[in-house]
Protein backbone atom coordinates (compact mmCIF):
# COMPACT_ATOMS: atom_id res chain seq x y z
CA UNK A 1 0.00 0.00 0.00
CA UNK A 2 3.16 2.32 0.87
CA UNK A 3 4.25 1.87 -2.61
CA UNK A 4 1.09 3.03 -3.64
CA UNK A 5 1.22 6.30 -2.37
CA UNK A 6 4.98 6.86 -3.17
CA UNK A 7 3.99 6.14 -6.80
CA UNK A 8 1.54 8.99 -6.42
CA UNK A 9 3.76 11.26 -4.97
CA UNK A 10 6.15 10.79 -7.56
CA UNK A 11 3.73 11.49 -10.34
CA UNK A 12 2.84 14.66 -8.77
CA UNK A 13 6.50 16.00 -8.43
CA UNK A 14 6.92 14.82 -11.41
CA UNK A 15 4.01 16.54 -13.38
CA UNK A 16 3.15 13.10 -14.83
CA UNK A 17 -0.90 13.04 -12.60
CA UNK A 18 -2.43 14.05 -16.04
CA UNK A 19 -0.34 11.82 -17.95
CA UNK A 20 -2.43 8.72 -19.27
CA UNK A 21 0.44 6.50 -19.16
CA UNK A 22 1.04 7.19 -15.89
CA UNK A 23 -2.37 7.41 -14.78
CA UNK A 24 -2.88 3.53 -16.29
CA UNK A 25 0.20 2.36 -13.72
CA UNK A 26 -1.10 4.19 -11.03
CA UNK A 27 -4.62 3.10 -11.05
CA UNK A 28 -3.39 -1.04 -11.94
CA UNK A 29 -1.46 -0.36 -8.72
CA UNK A 30 -4.67 1.24 -6.55
CA UNK A 31 -6.15 -2.10 -8.39
CA UNK A 32 -3.69 -4.90 -7.09
CA UNK A 33 -3.82 -3.04 -3.16
CA UNK A 34 -7.27 -3.38 -3.07
CA UNK A 35 -9.42 -3.13 -0.90
CA UNK A 36 -7.14 -0.87 1.55
CA UNK A 37 -6.15 1.48 -1.36
CA UNK A 38 -9.86 2.01 -2.88
CA UNK A 39 -11.06 5.05 -0.97
CA UNK A 40 -7.80 6.90 -2.57
CA UNK A 41 -8.22 4.99 -5.75
CA UNK A 42 -11.79 6.63 -6.25
CA UNK A 43 -10.53 10.06 -4.99
CA UNK A 44 -7.79 10.20 -7.82
CA UNK A 45 -10.33 8.94 -10.62
CA UNK A 46 -12.82 11.40 -9.72
CA UNK A 47 -9.73 13.79 -10.67
CA UNK A 48 -9.03 12.77 -13.68
CA UNK A 49 -10.16 14.58 -16.93
CA UNK A 50 -11.48 12.05 -19.46
CA UNK A 51 -11.30 8.54 -17.98
CA UNK A 52 -11.47 6.63 -20.96
CA UNK A 53 -12.77 2.68 -21.06
CA UNK A 54 -9.52 1.18 -19.44
CA UNK A 55 -9.77 3.24 -16.35
CA UNK A 56 -13.35 2.64 -15.77
CA UNK A 57 -12.55 -1.29 -15.93
CA UNK A 58 -9.59 -1.43 -13.63
CA UNK A 59 -11.55 0.71 -11.12
CA UNK A 60 -14.70 -1.53 -11.55
CA UNK A 61 -12.87 -4.53 -11.56
CA UNK A 62 -10.82 -3.45 -8.39
CA UNK A 63 -14.41 -3.05 -6.52
CA UNK A 64 -16.48 -5.92 -7.87
CA UNK A 65 -15.58 -8.15 -4.86
CA UNK A 66 -15.08 -6.12 -1.70
CA UNK A 67 -17.33 -3.14 -2.88
CA UNK A 68 -19.73 -4.46 -5.57
CA UNK A 69 -22.04 -1.44 -5.24
CA UNK A 70 -19.23 0.88 -5.90
CA UNK A 71 -18.93 -1.28 -9.12
CA UNK A 72 -22.21 -0.42 -10.44
CA UNK A 73 -22.16 2.76 -9.30
CA UNK A 74 -19.23 3.20 -11.65
CA UNK A 75 -20.07 1.38 -14.51
CA UNK A 76 -23.33 4.18 -14.36
CA UNK A 77 -20.85 6.85 -14.39
CA UNK A 78 -19.38 4.87 -17.34
CA UNK A 79 -22.69 5.14 -19.41
CA UNK A 80 -23.18 8.51 -18.18
CA UNK A 81 -20.50 9.78 -19.53
CA UNK A 82 -20.54 8.03 -23.17
CA UNK A 83 -17.58 5.51 -22.19
CA UNK A 84 -18.07 2.41 -24.19
CA UNK A 85 -18.32 -0.85 -22.51
CA UNK A 86 -16.53 -3.39 -23.62
CA UNK A 87 -15.96 -7.39 -22.94
CA UNK A 88 -13.53 -6.51 -20.04
CA UNK A 89 -16.31 -4.31 -18.34
CA UNK A 90 -19.18 -6.51 -18.14
CA UNK A 91 -17.63 -9.57 -16.57
CA UNK A 92 -16.70 -7.46 -13.26
CA UNK A 93 -20.05 -5.82 -13.35
CA UNK A 94 -22.08 -8.71 -13.20
CA UNK A 95 -19.88 -10.07 -10.28
CA UNK A 96 -21.14 -6.68 -8.36
CA UNK A 97 -24.35 -6.97 -9.92
CA UNK A 98 -24.84 -10.93 -8.80
CA UNK A 99 -23.49 -10.33 -5.26
CA UNK A 100 -26.15 -7.20 -5.24
CA UNK A 101 -28.88 -9.37 -6.61
CA UNK A 102 -29.43 -7.10 -9.08
CA UNK A 103 -29.24 -6.60 -12.79
CA UNK A 104 -32.27 -8.10 -14.07
CA UNK A 105 -31.73 -6.13 -17.77
CA UNK A 106 -27.84 -6.99 -18.21
CA UNK A 107 -28.54 -9.57 -20.72
CA UNK A 108 -30.54 -7.34 -22.95
CA UNK A 109 -27.74 -4.24 -22.68
CA UNK A 110 -25.10 -7.21 -23.37
CA UNK A 111 -26.58 -8.31 -26.48
CA UNK A 112 -27.76 -4.46 -27.56
CA UNK A 113 -23.88 -4.04 -27.65
CA UNK A 114 -22.99 -6.88 -29.20
CA UNK A 115 -21.02 -8.17 -26.41
CA UNK A 116 -22.93 -11.66 -25.64
CA UNK A 117 -20.61 -14.47 -27.55
CA UNK A 118 -17.84 -13.62 -25.51
CA UNK A 119 -17.11 -16.04 -23.65
CA UNK A 120 -15.93 -14.54 -20.24
CA UNK A 121 -19.66 -12.20 -20.77
CA UNK A 122 -21.22 -15.35 -20.80
CA UNK A 123 -19.61 -16.68 -17.64
CA UNK A 124 -20.55 -13.80 -15.66
CA UNK A 125 -24.42 -14.28 -17.28
CA UNK A 126 -24.50 -17.82 -15.52
CA UNK A 127 -23.30 -16.38 -12.71
CA UNK A 128 -25.71 -13.62 -12.50
CA UNK A 129 -28.98 -15.43 -13.20
CA UNK A 130 -27.58 -18.53 -10.61
CA UNK A 131 -27.96 -15.59 -8.20
CA UNK A 132 -31.33 -14.72 -8.92
CA UNK A 133 -32.15 -18.13 -8.66
CA UNK A 134 -32.92 -18.15 -12.18
CA UNK A 135 -31.90 -21.79 -13.37
CA UNK A 136 -33.37 -22.23 -16.43
CA UNK A 137 -31.84 -18.44 -17.12
CA UNK A 138 -28.19 -19.34 -16.69
CA UNK A 139 -28.66 -23.01 -18.67
CA UNK A 140 -30.11 -21.07 -21.90
CA UNK A 141 -26.60 -19.17 -21.89
CA UNK A 142 -24.67 -21.94 -21.18
CA UNK A 143 -26.34 -24.34 -23.65
CA UNK A 144 -25.93 -21.68 -26.27
CA UNK A 145 -22.08 -21.29 -25.69
CA UNK A 146 -20.44 -22.87 -28.70
CA UNK A 147 -17.56 -23.46 -26.47
CA UNK A 148 -16.91 -23.50 -23.07
CA UNK A 149 -13.88 -23.03 -20.31
CA UNK A 150 -13.27 -24.61 -16.74
CA UNK A 151 -15.32 -21.46 -15.43
CA UNK A 152 -18.27 -22.06 -17.77
CA UNK A 153 -18.83 -25.38 -16.51
CA UNK A 154 -17.74 -24.01 -12.70
CA UNK A 155 -20.15 -21.53 -12.78
CA UNK A 156 -23.30 -23.91 -13.75
CA UNK A 157 -22.26 -26.54 -11.60
CA UNK A 158 -22.31 -24.14 -8.57
CA UNK A 159 -26.08 -22.12 -10.09
CA UNK A 160 -27.42 -26.01 -9.45
CA UNK A 161 -25.98 -26.64 -6.69
CA UNK A 162 -26.65 -23.08 -5.25
CA UNK A 163 -30.22 -23.59 -6.47
CA UNK A 164 -31.13 -27.37 -4.82
CA UNK A 165 -30.60 -28.88 -8.33
CA UNK A 166 -27.90 -31.65 -6.28
CA UNK A 167 -28.12 -34.39 -8.44
CA UNK A 168 -28.29 -31.95 -11.74
CA UNK A 169 -25.07 -30.19 -10.50
CA UNK A 170 -23.69 -33.64 -10.26
CA UNK A 171 -24.77 -34.65 -13.53
CA UNK A 172 -22.93 -31.49 -14.99
CA UNK A 173 -19.88 -32.45 -13.36
CA UNK A 174 -19.54 -36.21 -14.84
CA UNK A 175 -20.33 -34.29 -18.40
CA UNK A 176 -17.10 -31.56 -17.61
CA UNK A 177 -15.11 -34.58 -17.73
CA UNK A 178 -16.68 -36.65 -20.41
CA UNK A 179 -17.88 -33.98 -22.90
CA UNK A 180 -15.45 -31.26 -21.82
CA UNK A 181 -12.75 -33.30 -21.10
CA UNK A 182 -11.65 -30.80 -18.24
CA UNK A 183 -9.69 -31.75 -15.21
CA UNK A 184 -11.90 -29.88 -12.44
CA UNK A 185 -10.01 -27.47 -10.08
CA UNK A 186 -10.22 -26.47 -6.45
CA UNK A 187 -13.77 -23.85 -7.53
CA UNK A 188 -15.17 -26.54 -9.62
CA UNK A 189 -15.13 -29.17 -6.86
CA UNK A 190 -16.48 -26.49 -3.78
CA UNK A 191 -19.16 -26.62 -5.81
CA UNK A 192 -19.59 -30.27 -6.17
CA UNK A 193 -19.09 -30.79 -2.54
CA UNK A 194 -21.98 -27.84 -1.99
CA UNK A 195 -24.52 -30.03 -4.05
CA UNK A 196 -23.28 -33.32 -2.39
CA UNK A 197 -24.23 -31.54 1.33
CA UNK A 198 -27.20 -30.66 -0.08
CA UNK A 199 -28.58 -34.13 -1.17
CA UNK A 200 -26.79 -35.40 2.50
CA UNK A 201 -25.90 -38.12 0.24
CA UNK A 202 -22.86 -39.60 2.41
CA UNK A 203 -21.96 -42.48 -0.76
CA UNK A 204 -21.65 -39.77 -3.08
CA UNK A 205 -20.15 -37.41 -0.58
CA UNK A 206 -17.15 -40.81 -0.16
CA UNK A 207 -16.98 -41.08 -3.86
CA UNK A 208 -16.19 -37.24 -3.82
CA UNK A 209 -13.31 -37.81 -1.63
CA UNK A 210 -11.99 -40.30 -3.05
CA UNK A 211 -11.81 -38.71 -6.20
CA UNK A 212 -10.15 -35.77 -5.04
CA UNK A 213 -7.25 -38.14 -3.62
CA UNK A 214 -7.29 -39.93 -6.64
CA UNK A 215 -6.86 -36.84 -9.04
CA UNK A 216 -4.21 -35.52 -6.65
CA UNK A 217 -6.34 -32.18 -6.05
CA UNK A 218 -3.99 -30.35 -3.43
CA UNK A 219 -6.71 -30.53 0.17
CA UNK A 220 -6.38 -26.76 0.86
CA UNK A 221 -8.03 -24.71 3.79
CA UNK A 222 -10.83 -23.94 1.79
CA UNK A 223 -11.38 -28.00 0.30
CA UNK A 224 -10.60 -29.47 3.52
CA UNK A 225 -13.43 -27.45 5.37
CA UNK A 226 -15.45 -28.01 3.15
CA UNK A 227 -15.15 -31.85 3.12
CA UNK A 228 -15.72 -31.51 7.19
CA UNK A 229 -18.82 -29.62 6.26
CA UNK A 230 -20.07 -31.92 3.68
CA UNK A 231 -19.82 -35.14 5.76
CA UNK A 232 -21.37 -33.38 9.02
CA UNK A 233 -24.20 -32.37 6.64
CA UNK A 234 -24.43 -36.32 5.59
CA UNK A 235 -24.82 -37.59 8.81
CA UNK A 236 -21.03 -38.86 9.33
CA UNK A 237 -19.66 -36.75 12.03
CA UNK A 238 -16.71 -39.62 12.47
CA UNK A 239 -15.65 -38.38 8.82
CA UNK A 240 -15.12 -35.01 9.26
CA UNK A 241 -13.06 -35.69 12.40
CA UNK A 242 -10.95 -37.71 9.76
CA UNK A 243 -10.74 -35.14 7.28
CA UNK A 244 -9.80 -32.33 10.28
CA UNK A 245 -7.24 -34.53 11.65
CA UNK A 246 -5.69 -34.93 7.86
CA UNK A 247 -5.62 -31.60 6.93
CA UNK A 248 -2.30 -29.86 7.66
CA UNK A 249 -3.40 -26.71 7.95
CA UNK A 250 -6.79 -24.92 9.57
CA UNK A 251 -8.02 -21.73 9.97
CA UNK A 252 -10.65 -20.48 12.43
CA UNK A 253 -13.22 -21.61 9.65
CA UNK A 254 -11.68 -25.47 10.21
CA UNK A 255 -12.46 -25.54 13.80
CA UNK A 256 -15.76 -23.62 13.36
CA UNK A 257 -17.62 -25.97 11.03
CA UNK A 258 -16.25 -29.54 13.43
CA UNK A 259 -17.41 -27.64 16.11
CA UNK A 260 -20.85 -26.71 14.47
CA UNK A 261 -20.62 -30.43 13.28
CA UNK A 262 -20.64 -32.05 16.37
CA UNK A 263 -23.13 -29.24 17.95
CA UNK A 264 -25.65 -30.70 15.37
CA UNK A 265 -25.09 -34.44 16.00
CA UNK A 266 -25.66 -34.14 19.85
CA UNK A 267 -21.57 -34.55 20.82
CA UNK A 268 -21.18 -31.66 22.78
CA UNK A 269 -18.89 -32.51 25.28
CA UNK A 270 -16.64 -33.69 22.32
CA UNK A 271 -17.48 -30.38 20.31
CA UNK A 272 -16.91 -28.10 23.59
CA UNK A 273 -13.04 -30.21 23.86
CA UNK A 274 -12.13 -29.19 20.54
CA UNK A 275 -13.11 -25.36 21.11
CA UNK A 276 -10.82 -25.52 23.63
CA UNK A 277 -8.27 -27.11 21.82
CA UNK A 278 -8.70 -24.59 19.24
CA UNK A 279 -7.73 -21.73 22.01
CA UNK A 280 -5.00 -23.48 22.92
CA UNK A 281 -3.71 -23.72 18.87
CA UNK A 282 -3.41 -19.76 19.92
CA UNK A 283 -6.28 -19.24 17.06
CA UNK A 284 -9.36 -16.42 18.19
CA UNK A 285 -12.55 -17.65 17.54
CA UNK A 286 -15.22 -15.40 16.24
CA UNK A 287 -18.92 -14.81 16.50
CA UNK A 288 -19.90 -17.91 14.50
CA UNK A 289 -17.60 -20.16 16.40
CA UNK A 290 -19.05 -19.08 19.66
CA UNK A 291 -22.75 -19.64 18.27
CA UNK A 292 -21.44 -23.45 17.66
CA UNK A 293 -19.89 -23.89 20.60
CA UNK A 294 -23.07 -22.14 22.43
CA UNK A 295 -25.51 -24.48 20.58
CA UNK A 296 -23.49 -27.64 21.58
CA UNK A 297 -23.97 -26.55 25.23
CA UNK A 298 -27.57 -26.14 25.23
CA UNK A 299 -28.40 -29.54 23.03
CA UNK A 300 -26.11 -31.32 25.38
CA UNK A 301 -27.43 -29.97 28.89
CA UNK A 302 -24.30 -28.01 29.45
CA UNK A 303 -26.02 -25.15 31.57
CA UNK A 304 -22.90 -24.00 33.29
CA UNK A 305 -20.32 -24.34 30.23
CA UNK A 306 -22.67 -22.66 28.27
CA UNK A 307 -22.56 -19.75 30.53
CA UNK A 308 -18.78 -19.75 31.27
CA UNK A 309 -18.64 -19.92 27.34
CA UNK A 310 -21.24 -16.76 26.78
CA UNK A 311 -19.39 -14.97 29.55
CA UNK A 312 -15.81 -15.20 27.83
CA UNK A 313 -17.14 -13.49 24.51
CA UNK A 314 -16.69 -9.83 26.28
CA UNK A 315 -14.65 -10.31 29.25
CA UNK A 316 -11.80 -12.79 27.33
CA UNK A 317 -12.33 -11.67 23.81
CA UNK A 318 -13.65 -8.18 24.41
CA UNK A 319 -16.17 -8.85 21.32
CA UNK A 320 -19.84 -7.53 22.10
CA UNK A 321 -22.50 -10.77 22.17
CA UNK A 322 -24.95 -11.03 19.23
CA UNK A 323 -28.46 -11.31 19.38
CA UNK A 324 -27.88 -14.89 18.41
CA UNK A 325 -25.42 -15.84 20.93
CA UNK A 326 -28.35 -14.41 23.45
CA UNK A 327 -31.16 -16.54 21.60
CA UNK A 328 -28.61 -19.48 22.22
CA UNK A 329 -28.76 -18.49 25.67
CA UNK A 330 -32.24 -18.40 25.85
CA UNK A 331 -32.08 -22.01 24.15
CA UNK A 332 -30.10 -23.41 26.42
CA UNK A 333 -31.83 -22.29 29.86
CA UNK A 334 -35.18 -23.25 28.41
CA UNK A 335 -34.30 -26.77 26.81
CA UNK A 336 -32.96 -27.29 30.61
CA UNK A 337 -36.33 -26.44 31.96
CA UNK A 338 -35.40 -22.96 33.72
CA UNK A 339 -37.79 -20.81 32.19
CA UNK A 340 -38.43 -18.33 34.70
CA UNK A 341 -34.59 -17.88 34.79
CA UNK A 342 -35.37 -17.38 31.10
CA UNK A 343 -37.67 -15.22 30.86
CA UNK A 344 -35.47 -12.79 33.19
CA UNK A 345 -32.50 -13.08 30.92
CA UNK A 346 -34.77 -12.03 28.32
CA UNK A 347 -35.92 -8.92 30.32
CA UNK A 348 -32.58 -7.69 31.11
CA UNK A 349 -30.84 -8.15 27.96
CA UNK A 350 -29.05 -5.23 26.54
CA UNK A 351 -30.53 -5.59 23.15
CA UNK A 352 -33.67 -6.12 22.19
CA UNK A 353 -35.16 -9.33 21.65
CA UNK A 354 -36.49 -10.30 18.31
CA UNK A 355 -39.27 -13.23 17.66
CA UNK A 356 -36.75 -15.09 17.00
CA UNK A 357 -35.86 -15.38 20.67
CA UNK A 358 -39.42 -15.34 21.64
CA UNK A 359 -40.41 -18.30 19.52
CA UNK A 360 -37.61 -19.99 21.47
CA UNK A 361 -39.06 -19.39 24.80
CA UNK A 362 -42.82 -20.55 23.24
CA UNK A 363 -40.96 -23.88 22.27
CA UNK A 364 -38.96 -23.69 25.98
CA UNK A 365 -42.79 -23.96 27.29
CA UNK A 366 -44.51 -26.00 25.32
CA UNK A 367 -42.08 -28.68 25.64
CA UNK A 368 -42.28 -28.13 29.91
CA UNK A 369 -45.89 -27.99 29.24
CA UNK A 370 -45.82 -24.38 31.02
CA UNK A 371 -49.20 -22.53 29.27
CA UNK A 372 -49.18 -19.45 31.61
CA UNK A 373 -45.20 -18.58 30.20
CA UNK A 374 -46.03 -19.91 26.31
CA UNK A 375 -49.34 -17.13 26.28
CA UNK A 376 -46.55 -14.30 27.50
CA UNK A 377 -44.27 -15.58 25.02
CA UNK A 378 -47.15 -15.88 22.40
CA UNK A 379 -48.03 -11.80 22.89
CA UNK A 380 -44.72 -10.39 22.75
CA UNK A 381 -44.42 -12.67 18.94
CA UNK A 382 -47.53 -11.45 18.19
CA UNK A 383 -46.19 -7.90 18.30
CA UNK A 384 -42.75 -8.67 16.17
CA UNK A 385 -44.40 -11.30 13.62
CA UNK A 386 -47.90 -12.09 13.88
CA UNK A 387 -48.37 -14.31 10.76
CA UNK A 388 -45.86 -16.87 11.84
CA UNK A 389 -47.26 -20.35 11.09
CA UNK A 390 -45.40 -22.05 13.73
CA UNK A 391 -46.14 -19.67 16.72
CA UNK A 392 -49.74 -21.14 16.31
CA UNK A 393 -49.08 -24.74 16.18
CA UNK A 394 -46.65 -24.32 19.41
CA UNK A 395 -49.26 -22.58 21.22
CA UNK A 396 -51.48 -25.29 19.87
CA UNK A 397 -50.04 -28.14 21.08
CA UNK A 398 -49.36 -26.39 25.03
CA UNK A 399 -53.39 -26.23 25.04
CA UNK A 400 -53.34 -29.26 23.88
CA UNK A 401 -51.02 -30.65 25.72
CA UNK A 402 -52.80 -29.92 29.04
CA UNK A 403 -56.08 -30.57 28.32
CA UNK A 404 -57.60 -27.29 27.05
CA UNK A 405 -59.17 -28.04 24.09
CA UNK A 406 -61.99 -25.09 23.34
CA UNK A 407 -58.49 -23.06 23.61
CA UNK A 408 -56.83 -25.10 21.30
CA UNK A 409 -59.52 -25.15 18.68
CA UNK A 410 -59.60 -21.29 19.14
CA UNK A 411 -55.90 -21.13 17.95
CA UNK A 412 -56.58 -23.29 14.82
CA UNK A 413 -59.55 -21.48 14.35
CA UNK A 414 -57.57 -17.86 14.36
CA UNK A 415 -55.04 -19.39 11.79
CA UNK A 416 -57.95 -20.28 9.64
CA UNK A 417 -59.82 -16.76 9.78
CA UNK A 418 -56.14 -14.64 9.41
CA UNK A 419 -54.88 -16.85 6.60
CA UNK A 420 -52.25 -18.18 8.60
CA UNK A 421 -51.33 -21.63 6.76
CA UNK A 422 -49.07 -24.46 8.24
CA UNK A 423 -46.35 -25.25 6.36
CA UNK A 424 -46.20 -28.66 5.27
CA UNK A 425 -43.96 -31.26 6.16
CA UNK A 426 -41.83 -33.19 4.21
CA UNK A 427 -39.10 -35.34 4.33
CA UNK A 428 -36.26 -36.71 1.14
CA UNK A 429 -34.30 -39.60 1.19
CA UNK A 430 -31.63 -40.95 -1.93
CA UNK A 431 -31.82 -43.68 -3.53
CA UNK A 432 -29.14 -44.54 -6.27
CA UNK A 433 -29.07 -40.93 -8.07
CA UNK A 434 -32.75 -40.07 -7.55
CA UNK A 435 -34.55 -37.95 -5.04
CA UNK A 436 -37.72 -39.78 -3.39
CA UNK A 437 -39.73 -37.06 -1.51
CA UNK A 438 -42.33 -37.77 0.82
CA UNK A 439 -45.17 -35.20 2.02
CA UNK A 440 -47.03 -35.73 4.89
CA UNK A 441 -50.46 -37.07 4.84
CA UNK A 442 -50.14 -37.46 0.54
CA UNK A 443 -50.67 -39.51 -1.90
CA UNK A 444 -48.47 -38.10 -5.06
CA UNK A 445 -45.82 -40.50 -4.63
CA UNK A 446 -46.00 -43.36 -7.25
CA UNK A 447 -46.06 -46.23 -4.30
CA UNK A 448 -47.90 -44.48 -1.96
CA UNK A 449 -50.77 -47.27 -1.59
CA UNK A 450 -48.09 -49.71 -1.31
CA UNK A 451 -45.96 -47.60 1.70
CA UNK A 452 -48.68 -46.93 3.35
CA UNK A 453 -49.82 -50.59 3.91
CA UNK A 454 -46.58 -51.19 5.19
CA UNK A 455 -46.47 -48.43 7.29
CA UNK A 456 -49.52 -49.28 8.86
CA UNK A 457 -48.58 -53.10 9.62
CA UNK A 458 -44.96 -51.46 10.93
CA UNK A 459 -47.41 -49.50 13.48
CA UNK A 460 -49.12 -52.67 14.30
CA UNK A 461 -46.09 -54.69 15.22
CA UNK A 462 -44.59 -51.92 17.09
CA UNK A 463 -47.76 -51.64 18.93
CA UNK A 464 -47.14 -55.67 20.43
CA UNK A 465 -43.77 -53.75 21.72
CA UNK A 466 -44.99 -51.15 23.82
CA UNK A 467 -45.31 -48.00 21.26
CA UNK A 468 -48.29 -45.67 21.34
CA UNK A 469 -49.23 -42.76 19.84
CA UNK A 470 -48.79 -39.28 20.94
CA UNK A 471 -52.32 -37.88 20.12
CA UNK A 472 -52.01 -35.00 22.46
CA UNK A 473 -51.26 -32.26 19.66
CA UNK A 474 -54.48 -33.37 17.43
CA UNK A 475 -57.74 -31.67 18.27
CA UNK A 476 -60.31 -33.14 21.09
CA UNK A 477 -63.08 -33.17 19.11
CA UNK A 478 -62.31 -36.01 16.87
CA UNK A 479 -61.85 -39.57 17.31
CA UNK A 480 -58.42 -41.03 18.44
CA UNK A 481 -58.83 -43.37 15.00
CA UNK A 482 -58.73 -40.04 12.97
CA UNK A 483 -55.74 -38.51 15.42
CA UNK A 484 -53.71 -41.84 14.93
CA UNK A 485 -54.75 -41.37 10.99
CA UNK A 486 -52.79 -38.34 11.05
CA UNK A 487 -49.50 -39.53 13.21
CA UNK A 488 -49.36 -42.51 11.24
CA UNK A 489 -48.23 -40.49 8.01
CA UNK A 490 -45.87 -38.38 8.79
CA UNK A 491 -43.67 -37.75 5.69
CA UNK A 492 -40.64 -39.33 7.50
CA UNK A 493 -42.69 -42.59 8.82
CA UNK A 494 -43.28 -42.47 5.43
CA UNK A 495 -39.59 -42.29 4.24
CA UNK A 496 -38.33 -45.23 6.72
CA UNK A 497 -41.32 -47.37 5.28
CA UNK A 498 -40.25 -46.62 2.06
CA UNK A 499 -36.64 -47.51 2.88
CA UNK A 500 -37.43 -50.97 4.73
CA UNK A 501 -39.30 -51.64 1.86
CA UNK A 502 -36.77 -51.10 -1.16
CA UNK A 503 -33.43 -51.53 0.42
CA UNK A 504 -33.06 -55.05 1.57
CA UNK A 505 -29.39 -54.56 2.70
CA UNK A 506 -27.75 -53.45 5.82
CA UNK A 507 -27.54 -49.81 4.80
CA UNK A 508 -28.32 -46.91 7.31
CA UNK A 509 -31.43 -45.39 6.38
CA UNK A 510 -30.61 -41.31 6.05
CA UNK A 511 -34.00 -39.17 5.64
CA UNK A 512 -33.90 -35.63 5.40
CA UNK A 513 -36.69 -33.58 7.00
CA UNK A 514 -37.97 -29.67 6.80
CA UNK A 515 -39.67 -29.48 10.05
CA UNK A 516 -38.94 -30.63 13.32
CA UNK A 517 -39.68 -34.07 14.25
CA UNK A 518 -42.07 -34.43 16.23
CA UNK A 519 -42.51 -36.47 19.82
CA UNK A 520 -44.57 -38.72 18.52
CA UNK A 521 -42.27 -39.91 15.29
CA UNK A 522 -39.12 -39.69 17.83
CA UNK A 523 -40.67 -42.98 19.60
CA UNK A 524 -41.72 -44.54 16.04
CA UNK A 525 -37.58 -44.02 14.91
CA UNK A 526 -36.85 -45.83 17.96
CA UNK A 527 -39.08 -48.78 17.86
CA UNK A 528 -38.24 -49.15 14.01
CA UNK A 529 -34.54 -49.28 15.09
CA UNK A 530 -35.04 -51.62 17.54
CA UNK A 531 -37.62 -54.08 15.90
CA UNK A 532 -35.90 -54.27 12.61
CA UNK A 533 -31.75 -53.75 13.66
CA UNK A 534 -31.24 -51.00 11.55
CA UNK A 535 -29.51 -47.57 11.92
CA UNK A 536 -31.71 -44.70 10.91
CA UNK A 537 -30.46 -40.96 10.83
CA UNK A 538 -32.67 -38.09 10.39
CA UNK A 539 -31.37 -35.04 9.85
CA UNK A 540 -34.18 -31.98 10.59
CA UNK A 541 -34.28 -28.73 10.84
CA UNK A 542 -32.60 -28.21 14.49
CA UNK A 543 -30.11 -31.32 14.01
CA UNK A 544 -29.68 -34.96 13.61
CA UNK A 545 -30.81 -37.85 15.35
CA UNK A 546 -29.10 -41.28 15.24
CA UNK A 547 -31.65 -44.06 16.15
CA UNK A 548 -30.04 -47.68 16.76
CA UNK A 549 -31.41 -50.31 19.10
CA UNK A 550 -34.13 -48.39 20.05
CA UNK A 551 -32.51 -45.16 21.21
CA UNK A 552 -31.69 -41.51 20.03
CA UNK A 553 -28.08 -40.03 20.19
CA UNK A 554 -30.03 -36.99 21.27
CA UNK A 555 -30.80 -38.98 24.78
CA UNK A 556 -34.43 -37.31 24.59
CA UNK A 557 -33.04 -34.18 25.19
CA UNK A 558 -34.25 -32.47 21.99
Amino acid sequence: MNNVYKLHVRLIKTGLQNDPVSLRRLLLSFAAAAPASLPHARSVFARVPFPDTFAYNTLIRAHAHSSPSHSVSLFSAMRRDGVSPDNFTFPFVLKACARLHIGHDAHALIIKLGLGSDIYVQNGLISLYGSFGSVAGAFDVFDEMPERDLVSWSSMISCFANNNFGYEALGLFQDMQLVGNLKPDEVAMLSVISAVSSLGALELGKWVDAYISRTGLKRTVSLGTALIDMYSRCGSVDDSIKIFNAIPVKNVLTWTVLINGLAVHGRSEEALKVFHEMKNAGLKPDHITFNGVLVACSHGGLVDDGWRVFESIKSDYGMEPTVEHYGCIVDLLGRAGLLNKAFEFVDTMPIKPNAVIWRTLLGACVKHNDLKLSEKAKVKIHELDPNHDGDYVLLSNVYGQVGKWDEKANVRNSMREKKVGKKPGYSFLNEGDMLQEFVSGDDFHPKSNEIKRFLVSIIDDLRLDGYTFFTCNALHDVEDEEKEQSLSFHSEKLAVAFALLRFKDRRTIRVIKNLRICYDCHCFMKHVSNKFDREIVVRDRNRFHHFSKGSCSCKDYW
